[in-house]
């Protein structure tokens, strides 16, 4: 057995299991940022999000809403560009880069 494992497991049978589902954001200013985020990414997904509790939004609907928020924080990035053959008077191809970053 791992030892990191079991006293991870003790710590969370210590906390129980209220403290561990508690949605504690590390800077607790940003909760207002991230509401409106979030609010933002609905409206574009066409879902209609209240304030408070949202339990009535099917998986499909919440799911949407996370997807769209970390489209949006993570764009993909696209570069384009034509390279001539050096070997090859007068050919040329298109090269295409897309770029995403990894949270």
């Amino acid at each position: 057995m791992d030892c990191k494992n079991n006293k991870a497991n003790a710590k969370m049978k210590k906390r129980g299991v209220n403290e561990m589902s508690k949605n504690n954001s590390v800077v607790p200013q940003a909760r207002a940022a991230l509401d409106q985020f979030k609010m933002e990414a609905a409206r574009e997904v066409g879902v209609n999000l209240k304030e408070g509790y949202n339990g009535d939004l099917t998986s499909r609907e919440a799911g949407s809403v996370g997807g769209q928020m970390v489209k949006n924080k993570c764009p993909v990035r696209t570069m384009k560009f034509t390279r001539n053959y050096r070997w090859l008077d007068g050919h040329s191809k298109e090269i295409t880069y897309e770029v995403a970053l990894a949270v």
